[in-house]
């Protein structure tokens, strides 16, 4: 005989065809209300994970993983600092860098960072040569005074490609007229998009022209690229042991790391939103057993007489209740799974039909809908719904075993 007894008649209560076609709908709402839940759920999460990378690629693609400073001034002896780094497992490449505030002057004035480069060593631990809208880092060579210009700074400043900027620097020299900031002209020699709004005021300069601009010997720092951005602190600690009390070292984390954690906690709290709407879709299933419990109070009680247990009896209607949780979940898995990996084609289509722009890249730095699937997260969410619908099955299927035989059979 079929074992266990449990599976095998909740299997045939599965395919059997119901004299009561409302549970029937009930029943048929439920694992679609699942299938769509659970598909929602891994779009979303999808999406999230798909803005984080993006937002993690640029952002850590213009700042620095890990920066050796010095502790009261420039950086000494930086090549001994560099050799020190590179020798770490997690290093891959090390730059040098002069970093200062100036006031920058083109038809129109603005405040900017400026930094002193390295273009060969700077290109290996940014992704700054990634993101040129025109022109080549490689132009700043030393000595000849080129700049490249974030492209919002140049829309500010008013100039572009080829154009005149003359910068000023907060260091002031003495003159028969009293004290005078110190400024040198530059030639417009490249265009980059930084891709957030933090970096929107950077310019970049040869490193060499940077010390003389400032009159600094050496550089301010030195910036790291790590194998991975989250060995950051790591990395810091063992450098902080082998370089000495000469050098400071910060991390990413220290500057940025609340902004990813903003990120993380809008997933976590879109999880669990989502999360609620899959669990009432999971309830649904309560409504269906208990509707089907009643239908089957004959059934139940034959069974009862025939000597079946009340564990096997809630065994049959958590079987029933469980086969179509799980017709629901692969639905939506299926259905989640497909809508994430063609969503951005999907949101190209409905602007390309109805000429919209959802993301305006004039307003947002990220101007297409980022989705990102990861199968860690199709799993959780997977589980989570089969929990659900296994909590929704206790009750009915407890109330099943409850049935009376004598009771039930009353007035058959």
């Amino acid at each position: 005989m079929f074992r266990p007894l449990s599976l095998f008649i909740g299997l045939r209560y599965t395919r059997a065809k119901r004299r009561n076609r409302f549970i029937s709908f009930i029943s048929m709402v439920s694992m679609l209300g699942i299938a769509v839940g659970v598909t929602a759920l891994i779009a979303v999460i999808s999406v999230m994970n798909g803005f984080d990378h993006e937002l993690r690629d640029r952002i850590l693609g213009m700042v620095a993983e890990t920066t050796i400073s010095g502790v009261d001034g420039p950086v000494r002896d930086w090549p001994h600092a560099v050799r020190v780094a590179d020798a770490l497992p997690h290093v891959l490449a090390a730059a040098p860098y002069v970093e200062h505030g100036a006031y920058v002057q083109g038809q129109r004035a603005q405040g900017a960072i400026i930094r002193g480069v390295v273009p060969a060593y700077e290109t290996r631990v940014t992704s700054i040569g990634q993101h040129m809208v025109q022109g080549s880092l490689s132009s700043l060579t030393p000595g000849s005074w080129n700049i490249v210009l974030e492209r919002n700074l140049a829309l500010s400043l008013g100039v572009t490609m080829g154009d005149h900027v003359v910068v000023f620097v907060p260091n002031f020299t003495a003159s028969p007229i009293g004290a005078i900031p110190r400024l040198r002209s530059f030639t417009v020699s490249g265009l980059f998009e930084a891709g957030n709004a933090d970096f929107a005021n950077r310019a970049e300069i040869n490193m060499q022209d940077a010390e003389k601009l400032y009159q600094q010997s050496g550089p301010t720092g030195i910036r790291l690229k790590l194998d991975h951005p989250f060995l950051a602190y790591q990395v810091g600690r063992e450098l902080v042991q082998k370089l000495g009390g000469l050098y400071a070292v910060s991390t990413w984390m220290d500057t940025q790391s609340n902004f990813f954690k903003a990120i993380a906690m809008e997933k976590k709290v879109m999880f669990i939103i989502l999360s609620l709407i899959v669990a009432v879709a999971a309830f649904n299933l309560v409504s269906t057993l208990v509707m089907l419990v009643t239908d089957k109070q004959a059934d139940i009680a034959i069974l009862r007489t025939m000597g079946a247990t009340p564990r096997t009896v809630m065994g049959v209607f958590v079987v029933q209740g469980m086969i179509s949780g799980l017709i629901g979940i692969a639905l939506g898995v299926l259905g989640g799974v497909l809508l994430s990996i063609n969503l951005p084609a999907i949101v190209d289509g409905i602007q390309s039909l109805f000429h919209v722009q959802f993301l305006s890249p004039d307003v947002y730095y990220i101007s297409n809908l980022p989705s990102r699937l990861e199968w860690r997260d199709v799993g959780w969410i997977a589980l989570l719904a089969f929990v659900f619908s296994m909590l929704a099955t206790l009750y009915p299927a407890w109330r099943a075993s409850r049935t009376q035989p004598a009771e039930a059979l009353r007035y058959e």
